[in-house]
C-alpha cells in the first residue's frame, strides 16, 4: 500500500480539510473545550493524506511566524490543526503527516525551532516524536487584544535550538 502526501497551500486547501475538522471537532464538542473560544490563524500550508478508502483522512497545518522570545524576533515553524478521521486511528497517518511538515519547515531554513499547542492526553505522542514542552509563557493576539495563551500547552521541537523557558509572543493569533 502507497500513502499519498501532499503539501498544499493553506487558504486554497481549506474547502478539502473543513469536513475533516468538522468530524474530529463538531461545533458541540469544541463549544466544551478550553480552547473552543479562541480564535486560530489559518495555515500557511497543510499536509493531507488521502485514506486508502477515499476522502481525505489526516491533516497537519504549517505556520511560518516571526515571534519574539525574550525581546528577540527570532523566524520559528509552527504545528496545528492535527486531526486525522477516526476509521484512519493507529495507522501512523499523524506521524507521518508530522514528519512531513517537520521537513517542509527544515526545507525552508530560515525558521530556528517548532512550536506547537496540544492537550494534556497528546502530550505523549508528541514526547515520543523528540517534541518537548516549553515551560516559559506565551502571549498572543486575541480579538480583545494580546492575552496570555493558556488554552493548551505549548511544545518545541529543535531544529537549530528550541528555548525551553522564557517569554514568546506570537505576534498574531495562536495556531
Amino acid at each position: 500500500m502507497s500513502i499519498e502526501i501532499e503539501v498544499l497551500n493553506g487558504d486554497a486547501s481549506w474547502k478539502t480539510v473543513e469536513p475533516l475538522f468538522r468530524a474530529v471537532w463538531p461545533d458541540k464538542a469544541v463549544a466544551k473545550l478550553p480552547w473552543g473560544h479562541i480564535e486560530w490563524a489559518n495555515a500557511d500550508l497543510r499536509v493531507l493524506i488521502d485514506a486508502p478508502e477515499g476522502g481525505l483522512g489526516c491533516h497537519v497545518g504549517i505556520y511560518f511566524r516571526t515571534i519574539i522570545w525574550n525581546g528577540h524576533q527570532v523566524h520559528i515553524g509552527g504545528i496545528g490543526g492535527v486531526a486525522t478521521r477516526d476509521d484512519c486511528r493507529r495507522r501512523g497517518y499523524a506521524s507521518i503527516a508530522l514528519n512531513a511538515a517537520i521537513e517542509t519547515v527544515r526545507a525552508n531554513e530560515a525558521a530556528r525551532f517548532m512550536l506547537l499547542f496540544c492537550e494534556a492526553h497528546n502530550f505523549a505522542f508528541y514526547q515520543a516524536r523528540g517534541w518537548r514542552p516549553f515551560t516559559g509563557e506565551v502571549y498572543c493576539e486575541q480579538p480583545g487584544g494580546r492575552v496570555r495563551f493558556e488554552a493548551m500547552a505549548p511544545f518545541v521541537l529543535d531544529i537549530k535550538r528550541a528555548p525551553d523557558t522564557g517569554t514568546i509572543d506570537l505576534c498574531g493569533l495562536p495556531w
